[in-house]
């Protein structure tokens, strides 16, 4: 997601970021070298050498600062960041499962019902195009157990899901 604009609200003591579909908040706090009443942004702008996906400013002090929109997406707790990073964590799951597992990996992908190249694609971090439900399915084959909490950020568990 790029940046399309950033403005630096003192009022509310952060950032605010623009993309083409969404406006965000992003607090000085979270920045490093943070913001402050003593040391002020003097220059914010979307920067290109991140090609777009970020912005940078300069503080009062000389101190520079870059905030990708990665952190921006993960600090409002974006769906698709939150996704991306939950078949992420499946993903290095299932490789580390793979390594130990006795089945051949002709075996697994006739388990699947599956072609050798769609296991490749599962097996790659990087692939965001794939289903947590293929995923669930890969770590079914490979013999795990996989469990879902949903809670309060209290603590306070309402579903959990074997």
């Amino acid at each position: 997601m790029k940046v399309r604009r950033v403005i630096a609200n003192n009022r509310r003591k952060g950032f605010e970021v623009s993309s083409a579909r969404r406006h965000f908040f992003f607090p000085y706090s979270k920045a490093e070298p943070s913001p402050s009443g003593a040391d002020r942004i003097v220059r914010l702008y979307v920067d290109r050498e991140l090609a777009r996906d970020g912005f940078t400013y300069v503080l009062a002090s000389g101190q520079e600062g870059s905030v990708l929109m990665a952190h921006v997406l993960e600090y409002n707790n974006d769906p698709a960041t939150t996704r991306n990073w939950l078949l992420y964590r499946l993903t290095l799951e299932a490789q580390k499962k793979l390594e130990r597992s006795p089945l051949s990996r002709r075996e697994l992908i006739r388990r699947l019902g599956t072609s050798p190249a769609q296991l490749y694609r599962l097996l790659d971090q990087t692939n965001t195009k794939k289903s947590v439900d293929h995923m669930l399915k890969l770590l079914h084959v490979l013999e795990c157990d996989v469990e879902l909490k949903v809670r309060d950020r209290g603590g306070e568990v309402h579903v959990a899901l074997r």
